[in-house]
């Protein structure tokens, strides 16, 4: 007698068609910018006004530039599953540092510049190795750096203090063209930072142990490294921000980046962009989209005079339905 065994029906997979666009994150993100900017344009010409003019665009670059910075650093911690609430802090600490160190000088903008970044490279280094050695929680973590911090902002200023030479603060106000030279640099700085994550093993690892960190660490990845690089590239990022803010100031002030919330307001430009908060998906380009929608609806409610409180509960709701989209996105993409 033949026994014929039974075989289980095959599913068919469903094949993508071809031509089709895939709407990824990235691309979601970019189109909500598009449409941002074309209803943003309406309501102020509404009132009068033009959102796209010479002026309307430099200031969006010019708001882009500070946030895209601690952004890009941002992203980088976050890819690997982490986080940094330090960096607003930070941000304040760097532009005192600098200005400081330059005191007016000429001769003192590099050794100022490269100082700040030190310190900012030290502050990274001991976030990073607090979450590794000690395995405190990246949140818990970086919120008591960013208390010790404060306490020594608040301990050694009660306003602005240093200067930078006028050389110095040709970075904050000169343009090549329309565009300012600054948001030039924070987009090489992005473009670097993209080919490291994308293009390194470094970079993959911070994908991998964002992705997990068990199956990272059994496959040979360090992941107490890989941790430790990220919070040192962020805090770097965050330090040049704060060097760049020196320059358009003049001077250091210890709360320009607190006052900004540029803590809380980098996370929401990297959500924005589609980066998972739980690590191993999302990327800079989709950060740098993220920045300009939030600098494009300040400039947007700055044009139209908006209260604050309504800034803050439009920009909370287009955060919240970001988040929602995406987790939406990807429950049925497992379901498929």
């Amino acid at each position: 007698m033949t026994i014929v065994e039974a075989k289980p029906p095959v599913r068919s997979k469903k094949v993508p068609r071809p031509g089709k666009v895939r709407i990824t994150p990235t691309v979601t993100v970019y189109l909500a910018l598009l449409a941002l900017l074309i209803v943003g344009s309406i309501l102020v010409a509404l009132q009068g006004g033009v959102l796209l003019d010479q002026g309307g665009i430099l200031n969006i670059l010019t708001r882009s530039t500070v946030l895209g910075l601690v952004a890009v650093g941002q992203t980088m911690v976050i890819v690997t599953g982490s986080l940094d609430l330090s960096v607003a802090y930070l941000v304040g600490l760097c532009s005192l540092v600098a200005a400081e160190t330059m005191a007016g000088s000429d001769s003192m903008m590099v050794p100022g510049v490269l100082l700040a970044l030190g310190v900012a490279a030290a502050v990274g280094l001991v976030n990073g190795l607090v979450i590794t050695v000690l395995k405190a929680n990246a949140f818990i973590a970086t919120l008591g750096v960013a208390l010790i911090l404060r306490g020594y902002l608040e301990d050694n200023y009660t306003g602005p203090a240093g200067s930078v030479p006028r050389a110095f603060q040709h970075l904050g106000f000169d343009r090549l063209g329309p565009v300012p030279i600054a948001s030039l640099l924070m987009v090489a700085i992005a473009a670097a930072a993209w080919w490291y994550l994308r293009r390194t093993r470094s970079g993959y690892h911070m994908y991998a142990v964002g992705g997990d960190i068990d199956v990272a660490r059994l496959s040979g990845v360090r992941t107490g490294r890989t941790i430790v690089i990220a919070h040192v590239l962020c805090a770097v990022a965050a330090g040049l921000a704060g060097v760049f803010l020196a320059s358009r100031l003049g001077s250091g002030a210890p709360y320009v980046g607190t006052d900004a919330g540029y803590d809380l307001e980098s996370i929401a430009a990297v959500v924005l962009g589609g980066t998972a908060l739980a690590g191993g998906r999302g990327g800079i380009v989709g950060t740098i989209g993220g920045v300009l929608i939030l600098a494009t609806l300040d400039t947007v409610f700055d044009d139209l005079a908006v209260d604050p409180f309504f800034k803050d509960v439009v920009r909370g709701i287009v955060l919240i339905l970001a988040v929602a989209l995406y987790a939406r996105r990807q429950l049925s993409r497992r379901s498929a």
